[in-house]
């Protein structure tokens, strides 16, 4: 039957690991079996199947569908579920064929400009929790620790939104007051297989928004908004455990940290350009797992540069 939410725990501190470096040091639990403050229970209630809640967050419509957490106590369905090709999206967000222009230094000067950049972040971590579920469908025989950590992850995604919408609040604003692209969408599900999927997602877009997060920081905090440098401090700093969670499957999938063989898995058109930022963030990427040699050639990489196996035309 359908449960009624209940009332969600205190948040778990920045401090603590996620729950995707809880994973990978073999903790027994993750944000799929906590609550999380601000976060209501899932409506289906605790347990489930962990691909019936993927399909449903998916396909809802609903806002506060798309704002509640994963139930505790999912377990790992056997359910043969196809992937959506396509989210569902509540009335109030306005999807467009083309997303606004990244606002520049000077004009994150005005609340308004500061929003509509956070709006977009928001989105982005609405696409990656809907994503992680996306893979949990597509890729049905990998492995159930595998798949406990994208429903973390998915945790920690939506628990981000509520930090998003909360800064949003802060200037005057809410979800659904800029348009939104579903960028992601239209590129991820050309993974055919996990490797290529934790490839593109986790080391690719993941890892340069660890590049992105610290930059947008310092541009916040240039225009004397600490609270928005904090805010993407912190998501940038729990971002490290998801890069190091696909970071660690993809080595165990690959047997290969190489960069090229890296740059060989993404999807064409998809190019390590897409998944940098300026400056890089080194420190943080090798927190999460990269070797020095691996950043150095996201680093130096440019567009005439061949994949792997490739000769130049």
């Amino acid at each position: 039957m359908v449960m009624q939410p209940k009332r969600a725990r205190a948040i778990l501190p920045p401090s603590r690991a996620s729950g995707a470096i809880a994973l990978l040091r073999g903790h027994q639990t993750h944000p799929s079996e906590r609550r999380r403050g601000g976060v209501q229970a899932s409506h289906m209630g605790d347990g489930g199947s962990d691909r019936v809640w993927a399909e449903h967050y998916i396909r809802t419509t609903s806002l506060r569908d798309k704002l509640t957490a994963p139930p505790a106590g999912l377990w790992c369905g056997e359910e043969s579920i196809a992937a959506p090709v396509a989210p569902g999206r509540p009335a109030r967000l306005k999807v467009a064929a083309v997303g606004l222009p990244t606002p520049k230094l000077k004009a994150l000067q005005a609340a308004d400009k500061r929003a509509q950049l956070v709006h977009t972040f928001w989105h982005h971590e609405l696409q990656a929790a809907e994503l992680m579920c996306w893979a949990l469908l597509a890729y049905r025989d990998t492995p159930r620790s595998f798949r406990r950590g994208l429903v973390a992850i998915c945790a920690d995604e939506i628990r981000h939104m509520h930090m998003y919408n909360a800064y949003l609040e802060q200037l005057g604003f809410g979800v659904g007051d800029f348009p939104v692209r579903d960028w992601f969408w239209l590129r991820l599900p050309a993974c055919k297989t996990p490797l290529s999927y934790v490839a593109t997602m986790g080391v690719g877009f993941e890892g340069g928004n660890l590049d992105h997060t610290a930059r947008f920081a310092a541009r916040f905090r240039r225009v004397g908004d600490v609270a928005g440098a904090s805010l993407q401090e912190q998501i940038g700093s729990e971002e490290v455990a998801h890069v190091r969670f696909a970071w660690h499957w993809y080595q165990r999938w690959s047997g290969n940290a190489s960069f090229d063989h890296w740059r060989s898995q993404l999807p064409a058109p998809l190019s390590p350009l897409l998944m940098r930022g300026r400056p890089l963030a080194r420190e943080a990427r090798r927190a999460a797992g990269f070797s020095g040699d691996f950043i150095d050639a996201l680093a130096g990489w440019k567009m005439d540069m061949p994949r792997a196996g490739e000769t130049e035309t």
